[in-house]
């Protein structure tokens, strides 16, 4: 296997993806509304963001924030969002989908992916939301996904690293196994180490100030209040230093085995 780390960057914005490309990741999730944990994109900002990079772009399949378990009407809406996602050039989508007892989908995951092809797929974090890991992990791969995104079942990949490490073992190499949720330069290097996995999803975003010099402070237009004057983006030199200590991570590991 190579030591080589792919890192995939979470993205919102042209402005962020741009800047993850530039700091060395090999792939952007591109999805919108992050503080609902990302929904699908629009349209004009998956062709812009096309336009402009030149990695691989995997596009957020999610009709809404809040659970995984779908309507009719929700599921015809991914339905349709896949379609788009590939008439505007991805290379793959991100998605999730589970029943209401907390199994996968995998009849309409199955589906997804068989309407995506020959894009790529992730099965996203909806994945640490189900019932038992090993048996949902049976079922992505049942499904035919290609990647599985996890932190473990826990809200941080730093406390799920006993789960995540026995997935890798019990995919066996069938499926990619990429790890996401609270990943930072300073713990990728165990994070990868502990797991065996070689694939890493980040966020690696900083708030900066609004440009705007006039500020009405009596209105916010979101739950999330002051979030009117307050941008989050990614910046080029987080993203490399950490596909740097990823790399010393992979390569010390491949060292040791």
């Amino acid at each position: 296997m190579s030591d080589q780390v792919i890192l995939e960057i979470c993205a919102d914005s042209v402005e962020s993806a741009v800047a993850a490309q530039c700091g060395g990741a090999q792939r952007i999730e591109l999805c919108s509304n992050l503080l609902e944990g990302g929904v699908t994109p629009s349209a004009g900002l998956i062709s812009t963001v096309r336009r402009k990079l030149a990695i691989d772009l995997y596009v957020m399949i999610r009709p809404r924030g809040g659970d995984f378990y779908y309507t009719d009407e929700e599921f015809e809406t991914m339905k349709k969002d896949v379609v788009m996602a590939k008439q505007l050039g991805a290379n793959g989508i991100v998605f999730g989908i589970l029943q209401e007892v907390g199994d996968v989908d995998i009849a309409r995951t199955r589906c997804l992916i068989e309407m995506a092809r020959p894009l790529k797929t992730t099965f996203h974090r909806a994945f640490d939301m189900s019932r038992d890991l090993n048996n949902s992990l049976k079922d992505v791969i049942t499904a035919g996904a290609d990647r599985l995104l996890t932190s473990g079942g826990e809200q941080k990949v730093t406390d799920g690293i006993p789960a995540i490490a026995k997935l890798v073992q019990n995919a066996d190499q069938r499926i990619s196994i990429m790890v996401g949720g609270g990943i930072t330069q300073s713990n990728v290097h165990h994070i990868i180490q502990a797991t065996g996995v070689h694939e890493i999803h980040a966020s690696v975003r900083v708030p900066v100030p609004s440009p705007m010099q006039f500020r009405n402070e009596r209105i916010s237009m979101g739950i999330a209040k002051g979030r009117e004057y307050q941008r989050v983006i990614v910046l080029p030199e987080e993203v490399r230093r950490l596909v740097e200590s990823a790399n010393d991570g992979a390569h010390h590991s491949a060292k040791t085995r």
